[in-house]
Formats: structure tokens, sequence, C-alpha cells
């Protein structure tokens, strides 16, 4: 199939880690004629990224608005204050350091600045004894701290140990709202939201996987195998890549498998042809009937287990790894398979 019949959009947008996976993709159905306007496409973006202002990430504030800055604020992510003074040499040495610093962290952090010759209530409360004075805020609690004029390096190892893990909540959120997609038959939008994380995470398996897997199942093999490209060597036995390659290689099994009904004469004709009853297997996997193909292959085991060195049951495990773990069809058929292999 060629680029130009790439639902996804883009050709070539899964190459290397990083690169684009901005997707439009449309499983209407068709093309839609020459005369029809492009609708607009859905598009959908995690929250918090690097899009915002330098005056959304930095500001003054007073006394009466300092709960809302800070207090409130930090419940969203981590909220540095920044004690300073006109007459502060240091404070001045801190500010564009601090602030190059906050702007570099891309949303995760936001920064406060409070003169204290203009507001000192504040700072007294918090036993600000010298400035600079820097507290970090999270949850509407201080949490962390520093004072003085610290070097560009400290400042973002500082704000670093302070962000760490943040984003996380939201990734995980992304995901689940991907698989909703996908179960409510919505691909393009399970399709954006993959793409919208490995944006944020090139190296994410569970996006690589499911946007891999959007994309076999449309039909586009040839750039389902270029997302499993961008997995990293550490992560290839990842479970949600391994599931996607067990589906693609069961659909290279069947491609010359021939019509169903042919093998059913042939049970029919001899329900030992167990041969017949292993090709059938891999077509009902192939129709998405897992619980006939399933039983197809355990019938294999319970009339001959040594049939082609033991291939009935492999097989089955290979049904399991592309199904998942959690699957009703592979919860059904390994209690099956245990109890004839332990009865």
């Amino acid at each position: 199939m060629n680029n130009g019949d790439n639902p996804y959009g883009k050709s070539g947008g899964y190459g290397a880690a990083g690169g684009d996976y901005t997707t439009n993709v449309d499983f209407g159905g068709g093309a839609a004629p020459a005369s029809a306007p492009e609708p607009a496409a859905q598009t959908f973006t995690l929250s918090d990224e690097p899009q915002l202002a330098a005056a959304d990430l930095i500001k003054d504030t007073t006394t009466a608005a300092f709960t809302a800055d800070v207090i409130q604020e930090s419940r969203n992510q981590p909220v540095l204050v920044d004690f300073w003074a006109p007459w502060c040499g240091p404070c001045k040495q801190l500010t564009p350091i601090i602030e190059n610093a906050v702007r570099a962290a891309g949303g995760k952090v936001k920064l406060v600045k409070m003169n204290i010759d203009e507001h000192p209530a504040v700072a007294g409360q918090l036993g600000v004894q010298s400035i600079p004075a820097v507290f970090a805020f999270k949850d509407g609690q201080p949490v962390d701290g520093f004072m003085g004029a610290l070097p560009e390096s400290q400042v973002k190892a500082f704000i670093d140990k302070l962000t760490a893990g943040a984003g996380n909540d939201e990734i995980a959120g992304a995901l689940e709202a991907a698989k909703e997609a996908v179960a409510n038959g919505d691909q393009q939008m399970a399709a954006q939201i993959y793409s919208a994380i490995l944006q944020r995470e090139p190296e994410n398996v569970d996006a690589i996987g499911g946007l891999a897997d959007l994309l076999f199942e449309a039909g586009q093999t040839e750039q389902a195998a270029q997302v499993l490209a961008q997995v990293p060597e550490k992560q290839k036995d990842a479970a949600p890549i391994a599931a996607v390659q067990a589906k693609m290689a069961l659909a290279e099994q069947v491609a010359d498998l021939g019509d169903a009904a042919a093998l059913e004469q042939r049970l029919a004709a001899d329900p030992n042809d167990h041969q017949a009853r292993f090709d059938l297997a891999l077509l009902q996997n192939a129709k998405d009937d897992r619980t006939a193909a399933a039983e197809s292959l355990l019938a294999i085991v319970r009339a001959d287990r040594e049939w082609q060195e033991d291939g009935a049951r492999a097989q089955l495990l290979k049904f399991f790894e592309a199904w998942g773990a959690t699957d009703p069809a592979t919860l059904s058929a390994r209690r099956k398979l245990s109890s004839l292999l332990f009865s």
C-alpha cells in the first residue's frame, strides 16, 4: 500500500525517536468527494505541554494575592517563591538564573517573586532572615528551599528534584483515555492521544504499541512496523510491543491457509486431521473468534499432546501473548489448558 493510502496523515512520520507522531486519522470508510470541504480534525494535547508564555510561568505577587498565587496554585504544580529586595545584589544575580531555569522546565514549575520591602509579612511568617531566599511549595505546603544566589547548575538540579515524576499521572490518564477511545470505536481520537504521548515521551512502549496496533488494524502494516522500530532495544520484549508483534506474526501465518469451509469439511471426514484443526484455529483467530480458536487448539492438545512436538500448545501460548494476559479468552483458555496438563 502506498504512502498516500496512510490514514494517519503524514508520510514517513515514524522514523527516529522524537520524530513526527502527528496524526490526522480517518476511518470513515473512504475518501470524501473532491468538492467536499475537509472536516476539522480533532486534536488532543497533553495539558502541560511547554506552550505557556513567560507571563504564565513567572509573576510578582503581594501579601493579599499570596494564597491564590502560591498556596492554591501549588496544588496544580510546584511553585517557587523568590523573596528579594531592590537593594540586594545577590538577588539580582539569582533572578535571571532562576527565571531561565523555570522557563526551561516547560510548565512543570512556576515562579512567584515577592519584594519583601513592600510585602514583609509572609517572609516574616516563614522565618526568612536573609535574601535571596527561595521556598518551594507543593500541594499547598512549603516542601524545600535554599538561601543565596546558587549557580545555574544547582538551581536546575533543585528544580529537577522538585519536579521528578511530574506528568506521570497525566500520561497514565492519557493512556486510559486512548484505551477507552478504542473501546468506543474512535480510532482517530485514540491515535491522536497516543501521538500526543509520544511527542512527550518518544520511548513510551504503551503508546508505541497502541499506535502500532491501530495502524496494523487499519491495514497499514508497513507503518506499524515503522512505529515498532522506535522501541529501545532494552524494551523490545515489553508486553505491549510483544502483543502487536505476535498479532502481526499470526496474520502472516494465516495468509495462505485458504477457506475455513474446506478445513471444516476435512475435519468432518476425519476428526483426527490435526493439521486441518490447527489451520482452522489460525483462521478463527484471524476473524477474532478467540474462543473458537482456543477450543480448536485445546482439542488437539486433548487428543494428541505430542502432535508436531507439542505444536498446538505452543500456538495457544502465542495466542495468549497476542490477546493479552487479561483478555477473557486468554483467562478461560489458560484455565482449561492447565486442567489438561495437570489433571
